[in-house]
């Protein structure tokens, strides 16, 4: 069981942890639409080309949108969860096993492709033919495990929203944006909705800096010894 203490440290974990997820997301997205543009829509043979000729680029993009932002969503996902669960303990029961189960598929995604970064380079000096074929054998998994569909992504931040809008726990602003972020990413099941999930991934930026933003208030207001406002939804 937490002491205050325990979890007004858990919280501030949590809200920088929120805030890295963000940044994470923000270069990511800035490397895709710079960088990487050039390769985003080309054809298999020159995605793997560019990718051998820039493996430290296309790492650091990886390690970035995957295994930073999957680690960092661990502690978030534990404040969000001791932050709701007195308004709505079962809900938020289901909510953080979604949000785990996002975190799961994330990090073994990113594992995945750094792994076989250089595999593929090291393949693709012997045999460019043979490198294409696994590259697309790998990337089928990887896209198949958190690179096209969020479903567990979209469940998690749906409920989360909609958790913390009964209870008033968050800004009642940032809910509906989550409601909507969420909704967008739950329908990337659909293969005809694949767009949208640049709905879920850019509004995901902004929801993620806006929790983080919350909840490092939260966690200086109790510091300092500041009476909380559990009705203004921002303490």
């Amino acid at each position: 069981m937490f002491t205050n203490r325990n979890l007004n440290n858990l919280t501030l974990i949590g809200g920088i942890a929120a805030l890295i997820n963000g940044f994470a997301y923000i270069v990511g997205i800035g490397l895709v639409f710079s960088y990487l543009s050039p390769i985003m829509d080309a054809e298999t043979e020159e995605y793997v080309k560019f990718m051998v000729d820039h493996q430290t680029l296309m790492f650091v993009w990886h390690l970035l949108i995957y295994l930073v932002a999957g680690v960092s969503m661990v502690p978030l996902t534990l404040a969000l969860h001791e932050r709701l669960k007195h308004g709505s303990p079962s809900l938020m029961l289901i909510t953080t096993a979604f949000g785990l189960i996002w975190v799961a598929t994330v990090i073994s995604s990113g594992m995945i492709i750094v792994n076989d970064l250089g595999i593929i380079a090291d393949l693709y000096g012997k045999d460019p033919e043979q490198a294409v074929t696994v590259w697309l054998s790998l990337s089928a998994v990887e896209k198949g495990l958190g690179g096209v569909i969020e479903l567990p992504g979209g469940l998690w931040i749906l409920l989360v929203s909609w958790a913390a809008l009964q209870s008033g726990r968050l800004p009642k602003v940032l809910n509906v944006t989550g409601l909507v972020i969420g909704a967008a990413g739950v329908l990337t099941v659909v293969p005809a909705l694949y767009n949208g999930g640049y709905v879920f991934g850019i509004g995901a930026i902004a929801w993620f800096i806006g929790v983080g933003i919350v909840l490092l208030h939260s966690h200086y207001s109790a510091a300092s010894s500041k009476p909380s406002g559990i009705a203004s939804g921002i303490d």
